[in-house]
């Protein structure tokens, strides 16, 4: 019996995640769920998991989950210190973090301290700290096994052949609703367009994030970190279909692909469950509804985020940092209305060139340059929300 953590139970993966477990009593068990808002949710999954612990982020809001949950065996916390602490609770084996954005950082690091088993979906931890969580990794000997259906592809790839070169990963990008599109009319995109994602069920950050490239741009990020690999290394190629998850070739020439249908219960049954993989009753792939896979090379002259990623990728330091504390306040504001679509990579590019530029960041220096690039980012925004 493995007792999981899940860090974001009533998001996309949260729930997703929960639904493993429901399907597999005998192998694992709710430890932990936390939210950051979704009170009726977050109760609801208690009611029924009953996790040792839940935690509600909002501390405006824990009276309300503590009432609903009084009769239950339930302890209740709330607050990111109750947060980042829970994960290294004793009865906890494997982490997940499913929490969007750089609130996953702290329990992150604390899971890791702990010597937890790390299941990640929340790939910000890497793509603003990914040195620092890797030296930690390996001085506390933790697993950090991949959620995204990409890194999860190459982690696939790369069972039984650790003794042959890697020559570069191909993570594969469906392009979002908006492959293909001329400039003149992704200038004019709103919102509600740009969620209308063509394959996967996500959140409202990330799916913005995949419709700027920005997911895509993190990820090769991440894969830096989480397979050693250079930037040369890493190539992006969009494949619309969403079938071929992502590929790795090696220094002989030859490539594998991990395959199946865009379906994220996959990766996250195989992070809980690895070596070992479970039976399941998911859709399979019918290579006869898929008579054509096609691919291109992404356009980084429109889709200025994946550039910039690389930018930051070459350069190190906290550049990334800043680069993914300046989207989170431009993703926000693209979705209120306050800014155009294009104007998430403007901002990106400024703030990235206006920030303070730390070649070896330390944990104290990446929360400052946290704060520094939000705060620069949200002063654009309200700039730029005046003259439109």
């Amino acid at each position: 019996m493995k007792n999981i953590a899940i860090l974001g139970s009533t998001g996309s993966i949260g729930q997703q995640a929960l639904e493993i477990i429901d399907n597999n009593p005998e192998r694992f068990s709710v430890e932990v769920l936390t939210a950051n808002n979704n009170v009726s949710l977050l109760i609801e999954q208690a009611k029924k998991f009953r996790p040792n612990v839940v935690v509600i982020a909002n501390e405006e809001k824990y009276d309300v989950v503590s009432k609903a949950l009084a009769g239950e065996d339930i302890k209740v916390y709330a607050g990111s210190a109750a947060l980042a602490q829970v994960v290294e609770m004793g009865s906890v084996d494997l982490v997940l973090t499913a929490m969007v954005g750089y609130s996953g950082l702290i329990p992150t690091i604390n899971a890791v301290k702990a010597k937890k088993q790390i299941a990640l979906a929340n790939k910000e931890t890497l793509v603003v700290a990914g040195d620092l969580i890797n030296r930690l990794a390996i001085e506390n000997k933790v697993d950090i096994l991949p959620v995204d259906s990409e890194h999860s592809a190459i982690f696939q790839c790369l069972a039984g052949e650790y003794m042959n070169p890697v020559e570069k990963v191909i993570l594969t990008c469906s392009g979002g609703p908006f492959h293909g599109m001329d400039k003149k009319k992704i200038d004019s995109v709103v919102a509600k367009d740009a969620l209308k994602h063509p394959n996967w069920d996500m959140g409202a950050k990330i799916t913005i994030d995949s419709a700027s490239l920005m997911n895509k741009g993190f990820e090769v990020i991440e894969a830096k970190w989480l397979f050693g690999l250079k930037p040369e290394q890493i190539e992006v190629v969009v494949h619309p279909q969403s079938i071929i998850h992502s590929m790795v070739q090696f220094c002989d020439g030859s490539i594998k692909a991990q395959l199946g249908l865009p379906d994220m219960r996959l990766p996250i049954q195989y992070a809980f469950s690895f070596p070992e993989r479970i039976c399941n009753d998911f859709p399979r792939l019918n290579f006869a509804d898929f008579p054509t896979l096609t691919f291109s090379t992404p356009d980084t002259k429109i889709f200025r985020n994946l550039a910039l990623a690389y930018e930051a990728l070459l350069k190190g330091g906290n550049l990334a940092c800043i680069l993914n504390a300046a989207n989170e306040i431009v993703v926000e504001a693209f979705l209120k209305g306050k800014i155009t679509f294009p104007d998430i990579w403007n901002v990106n590019e400024q703030i990235m060139q206006k920030s303070t530029f730390i070649a070896k960041p330390t944990l104290d220096d990446y929360m400052a340059t946290d704060r520094e690039a939000r705060a620069y980012a949200a002063e654009m925004v309200a700039i730029l929300q005046i003259k439109n």
